[in-house]
């Protein structure tokens, strides 16, 4: 055989195989199998995708305000004197709605199958779907999009879907920041969103330089799946990303939503509320599952794993910032470990309540906390947390089934959360599907059986609120 022959027939097995490579070829119309990747290769140009999602957007929208209309009473119903450290309102209520013809006594009083048998389970107690539970991401408040836009810096616009959670029901913006290290000074945000624009003028002369080190990288952008320069982006202009304050908004939480990156398929990924850095530093598990140990752990896997949807071949592509381990890593782990959360002037040192400075109401929640309703057995003090897991088993009071592509059916062992400072990191557990303080009293009241009377839910909630 000729040496011409010789390589074209080295070849052609070669070439018989290049259309497997690529999307849009006649192997992609053929039924997906389960795949732990996303889509790498891209076929369409950006303003193709644009021009696509863009069209989309109102369907997703409608949709998701359909079912939290459906949940939740959304309207605006402040609690009388209950405010967060910077004066806003603390919401009021029950919000979940009950089945028709049902109150919270008569379920109480029902069995987890006899709930479930009769799909009585109140629609907001089940898992809560992302905007577009179909693609996940980063999903940020009007009011964190307007504050960075105002200071002139990066667009979290995105152009195929919207925050959807209304702003009563969100903490304080922008939320006040209290240091471990200098209690002295109160609240040293002065008001303001911390940024690139004014990190180093507010705390100039109150941090090392370490620390100081360590909020410039965490108020400096980094790419991220959604935000970033490739043509599969969801910003209208190339980005370099986002921040990691962009969520936690001056150390705190603004209830940036986002999907876990370490589940698949893409219908069982559960939604995360952005949880509070306060008081990080008392915290043992950190991570959408709580498998990483230290500060440092949980700032390095959210920057190379987390913001790709835990996609390594992803991260890759749009421009993974990998940080310095020794020095970068543990700066920002440095000062996040300085947050502390907001005062608490009832507390005693044990993180009970002092008694001279308490209601009668509050200090029969407190009694409550630590007796009937159980809430003691896993949330600690003096910050309210025993730092372990707990598997809920919600499943025991619904049949599984899908909503707005988010397969409902189990959640899984959860983080026992803190509550110090709980009434300012509205909304409640770990996908936020709890609006307000009432709300979670109801849920682990039913979860637990707890059977608490209306007099002494009110007076847990009474105390939750001076944690």
């Amino acid at each position: 055989m000729r040496d011409n022959d010789r390589s074209r027939s080295r070849l052609l097995p070669l070439l018989l195989a290049l259309p497997l490579c690529f999307s849009g070829s006649a192997i992609a119309k053929e039924p997906r199998i389960p795949n732990s990747y996303s889509p790498v290769v891209i076929d369409e140009d950006f303003e193709t995708i644009r021009k696509r999602l863009s069209a989309e957007k109102q369907k997703f929208q409608q949709r998701h305000q359909k079912l939290l209309e459906s949940r939740y009473d959304l309207s605006n119903r402040p609690a009388k004197g209950v405010t967060m450290t910077r004066g806003k309102p603390v919401q009021e209520g029950v919000r979940v709605k009950l089945p028709k013809g049902m109150t919270w006594e008569k379920l109480a009083a029902m069995s987890p199958e006899e709930i479930r048998e009769k799909d009585l389970f109140p629609q907001g107690f089940l898992p809560l779907p992302h905007p577009k539970h179909e693609e996940g991401g980063m999903v940020f408040p009007k009011m964190q999009i307007d504050e960075m836009q105002k200071q002139g810096l990066h667009d979290l616009n995105r152009f195929d879907i919207e925050f959807g959670i209304p702003e009563h029901f969100l903490p304080e913006f922008p939320p006040a920041i209290f240091l471990t290290t200098r209690p002295d000074l109160g609240d040293v945000s002065k008001g303001q969103l911390i940024t690139i624009n004014n990190y180093f003028e507010t705390f100039n002369g109150i941090l090392n330089p370490k620390q100081l080190e360590g909020l410039r990288l965490l108020v400096s952008q980094f790419p991220q799946q959604q935000f970033n320069a490739t043509n599969d982006r969801r910003s209208d202009k190339p980005s370099q990303g986002v921040t990691c304050f962009d969520c936690h908004a001056n150390g705190h939480t603004n209830a940036a939503t986002h999907l876990i990156g370490d589940i698949r398929p893409q219908e069982r990924r559960l939604r995360i509320d952005t949880p509070s850095l306060r008081g990080v530093n008392v915290q043992q598990l950190h991570g959408s599952k709580r498998a990483l140990k230290t500060v440092e752990d949980f700032t390095e896997f959210e920057q190379r794993a987390a913001y790709f949807d835990g996609d390594i071949v992803l991260a890759a592509k749009k421009g993974v910032n990998v940080l310095e381990r020794g020095s970068q890593v543990h700066f920002m782990g440095e000062f996040q470990s300085i947050l502390d959360f907001p005062p608490a002037p009832k507390l005693d040192m044990f993180g009970k309540l002092i008694p001279s400075k308490a209601t009668e109401q509050e200090l029969r929640g407190q009694e409550i906390f630590f007796g009937k309703g159980q809430c003691g057995s896993c949330h600690l003090p003096p910050h309210y947390t025993d730092n372990t897991m707990h598997d809920l088993k919600t499943e025991r009071f619904y049949k599984p089934r899908l909503v707005n592509g988010r397969m409902a059916e189990v959640d899984g062992p959860t983080k026992t959360f803190v509550l110090r400072g709980i009434k300012e990191s509205p909304p409640y557990l770990h996908d936020g599907r709890l609006l307000t303080l009432e709300d979670a009293v109801e849920f682990f009241n039913l979860i637990l059986g707890s059977q608490l009377t209306a007099q002494e839910k009110q007076d847990l909630v009474a105390f939750l609120r001076v944690l």
